[in-house]
């Protein structure tokens, strides 16, 4: 079983208006996981108060890694590994999780990433036997193999409203 952990815990700082991005933008990332082969979903909350179910990092200011530790740990003993995505991506393309976890499923590994044009992003897949080595830092500092999405969109890392009109 592949799962889904949608990382959405940070304080969302730098968007500077209420509702935070998380609630503004956790619907198109959820539809796009419900959209792709992923078999279970869990949020991992923080900050601030979500309106799907989640579970909550109480040592979530630690850093995306704490965040993560605590989604992983929440999922079922069958789940054997999760894909990671961004609350704030919300142009998550299910094709491009489909595509990490068939990279994982043909070819196995720890660790196996999205790249566009040549730069990894998300989603991110994490066997479980690497589960435990998630570092604060989160699981951009894990090696991974990447499997390419250049012909996709990527899943965008939103950190400030989009002005009215744009």
């Amino acid at each position: 079983m592949i799962a889904g952990v949608v990382l959405a815990a940070g304080a969302s700082s730098r968007y500077g208006t209420e509702p935070p991005k998380q609630v503004e933008l956790l619907p198109q990332v959820l539809a796009a996981l419900r959209d792709s082969s992923v078999e279970d979903v869990v949020v991992v909350s923080g900050a601030h108060a979500l309106p799907v179910q989640s579970v909550h990092c109480p040592d979530w200011q630690r850093g995306p890694g704490a965040s993560l530790r605590c989604g992983l740990a929440s999922l079922p003993l069958d789940a054997q590994a999760a894909v990671v995505v961004l609350a704030d991506g919300p142009d998550l393309d299910p094709r491009s999780v489909d595509r990490v976890i068939g990279e994982w499923r043909a070819n196995g590994g720890e660790a196996v990433a999205a790249s566009y044009d040549g730069v990894r992003l998300h989603p991110v897949l994490l066997a479980r036997a690497l589960w435990d080595a998630v570092p604060d830092a989160g699981a951009k500092s894990l090696p991974a193999r990447l499997v390419p999405c250049d012909d996709l969109t990527p899943p965008g890392d939103v950190d400030s409203p989009t002005p009215a009109g744009s």
